[in-house]
């Protein structure tokens, strides 16, 4: 008899020594949780109906198929671009699709899968104006907004100190702002103002050329290279398959994008 209490306070201890691990683990509970934008046409909306579309949520949606989980076991969690790592090092989600663009910075906080686009920042104004037609405009006292905690507010704080820069939480609050005269421009990656641009005809322009390269990836816990691995095997099954193509120009037809090639996917 005290042999066989002791076995039960033995797996207890083992139980609650395992407990911490599967606990930090998001589908555990038979469910995979994903991180996308609710804001950004063309990569991820929320519909009034709360379904979800873009061209980052058919991407999020094949990897989780391919998974093992269905549409009907994915919760959805809006990851705005400040919170992502946060979700992430914090295991409420299992991965985030939200334009992430890969840098040396985030590596050292999170892991990638991918990349799965390659896409360049560039400005969007409203189509009256004339006084920005690129980079070369911005050092005149322009106010310009991009989101807190993003690549392309970063990138206007450090190459053009000159620009009023408004950082707002989300870029839907930015083109608001465009829309309503208080800033003079919006920047962050093309693909994303061309889904703005689409959903408001004849109200916004984008102007200049492409100043940057961004690669977007899909993150993931540091050190979880066991999912990052399905997640890359996903990916090349979406671009392999001809899935990928399609939902580009699905999400972007509309906005004059040509299809790119897909990236290689950094394995």
């Amino acid at each position: 008899m005290r042999a066989l209490h002791l076995l039960a306070r033995v797996c207890a201890a083992l139980a609650a020594l395992a407990a911490p691990i599967t606990a930090c683990t998001a589908h555990d509970s038979g469910r995979i949780t994903v991180g996308v934008k609710f804001d950004q046409p063309g990569l991820g909306v929320k519909e009034p109906d709360g379904t979800l579309r873009g061209f980052d949520v058919d991407v999020a949606r094949y990897v989780a198929g391919r998974l093992g989980y269905p549409p009907d076991r994915i919760t959805w969690i809006e990851a705005p671009s400040g919170q992502r790592e946060t979700l992430l090092r914090n295991g409420q989600v299992d991965y985030v699709v939200a334009t992430y663009s890969i840098t040396d910075n985030r590596r050292r906080k999170v892991d990638f899968a991918g990349p799965y686009l390659l896409t360049g920042q560039s400005l969007l104004v409203r189509t009256d104006n004339t006084d920005i037609t690129g980079t070369s405009s911005l050092q005149h006292h322009k106010k310009l907004c991009s989101v807190s905690g993003s690549t392309p507010a970063q990138r206007i704080k450090d190459r053009y100190p000159g620009v009023q820069l408004q950082r707002y939480d989300t870029y839907s609050a930015c083109v608001e702002a465009l829309r309503n005269n208080a800033i003079d421009a919006v920047t962050t990656d093309d693909v994303i103002l061309a889904g703005y641009a689409a959903q408001s005809p004849g109200a916004f322009k984008l102007v200049g050329e492409p100043f940057s390269a961004e690669s977007y990836g899909i993150g993931v816990r540091k050190g979880d290279d066991a999912l990052r691995t399905q997640i890359n095997n996903a990916l090349v099954e979406m671009e392999s398959d001809g899935s990928w193509r399609a939902s580009f120009a699905a999400n972007f037809g509309a906005a004059g994008f040509a299809v790119p090639t897909p990236p290689p996917i950094d394995r």
